[in-house]
């Protein structure tokens, strides 16, 4: 863990980020006056191959799911 004050992290924090993406620091603490406020930390992200379908097979659609479609729709405009 890395910590900094604002003023750096302000000055440098492209090269914070950097440090971050390229895995060199795990997290960075930004502090104000002395006290932790703020910490840098990777996204950490999900390939969108793994997500698509991730619920396939976990249940049933009933084909008349879009049978109230227009009903739902009056009373979103709130129409009776």
């Amino acid at each position: 863990m890395h910590a900094v004050n604002m003023l750096q992290a302000k000055s440098n924090l492209s090269r914070l980020v950097e440090a971050i993406e390229q895995g060199a620091e795990r997290e960075i603490i930004i502090a104000r006056n002395g006290r932790p406020a703020a910490k840098l930390v990777p996204i950490e992200t999900t390939a969108a191959s793994q997500r698509l379908g991730v619920a396939k097979g976990a249940f049933e659609m009933p084909d008349s799911i879009d049978d109230h479609n227009d009903e739902v729709a009056r009373l979103f405009l709130g129409q009776a």
